[in-house]
C-alpha cells in the first residue's frame, strides 16, 4: 500500500478529519456530516452537481447524503490535488479533479434526459437505481462523461468512507472499532 494510501485511510477509519466549508459567509471546519446539517455552501460544485452527487451517493450508499458525501468531495476539490482523499486520486485520474466530477454528472445527466427524459436529481428511487447499476457495466445510452464504470467506482469509494469510514460508522455495521 502506498503511504499517500495508508494516510488517507488513516485519517478517514479515525473519524478524525474535518472539512472546510462555507456556513452562513464564513469558512468552518466541521465533519462532513455537520457541514450537511449546516446547509454548507459549495465552494467548487454547483448547487445542481451538488443535488446529482448527493442522490447518486444516496442511491450507492444509503445514508451518504446526510453523512455530508456532497460538502466531502466539495472539499476535497477545493483542497490540494496532492493532499486529496478523493478515492480518483487513488484510481489515476489525474488532476484537476474538479474536471472529472464535472464531466462525470454531466454524463450522468445526459443519460438520465436520453434514458428518463429528465436529469438524475430528479429521478425517483427506482430508475436512479437502475441508472447507476447500469454505469458498472459501461456507458448507459447518452452518456458523455469519463468511463462510467470508474466514475462509479470512486463516487462509491467516497460515499462509503463517508458513511462507514468513522467510528460512528463502525457502530452502525456492529464491528467493534480498532483504530490501526
Amino acid at each position: 500500500m502506498s503511504a499517500a494510501m495508508f494516510g488517507r485511510r488513516r485519517v478517514i477509519k479515525a473519524g478524525a478529519f474535518t472539512i472546510a466549508c462555507m456556513v452562513a459567509g464564513k469558512i468552518v471546519h466541521v465533519s462532513p456530516a455537520e457541514a450537511h446539517a449546516k446547509a454548507a455552501v459549495p465552494r467548487v460544485l454547483s448547487a445542481h452537481e451538488a443535488k446529482t452527487l448527493g442522490h447518486l451517493a444516496e442511491t450507492m450508499v444509503p445514508g451518504a447524503r446526510a453523512a455530508g458525501i456532497a460538502e466531502y468531495v466539495d472539499s476535497q476539490l477545493a483542497a490540494e490535488p496532492n493532499e486529496s482523499l478523493l478515492i480518483a486520486r487513488y484510481f489515476g485520474v489525474l488532476p484537476p479533479f474538479r474536471e472529472f466530477y464535472a464531466a462525470g454528472f454531466a454524463g450522468l445527466d445526459a443519460a438520465a434526459k436520453a434514458t428518463h427524459g429528465q436529469s438524475f436529481a430528479a429521478l425517483a428511487a427506482e430508475p436512479a437505481l437502475a441508472l447507476a447499476a447500469s454505469l458498472l457495466a459501461g456507458a448507459p445510452p447518452g452518456w458523455t462523461g469519463p468511463p462510467a464504470p470508474l466514475f462509479y467506482l470512486a463516487l462509491r469509494g467516497d460515499a462509503v468512507d463517508v458513511v462507514y469510514g468513522t467510528q460512528a460508522g463502525f457502530e452502525m455495521l456492529g464491528v467493534p472499532y480498532m483504530e490501526h
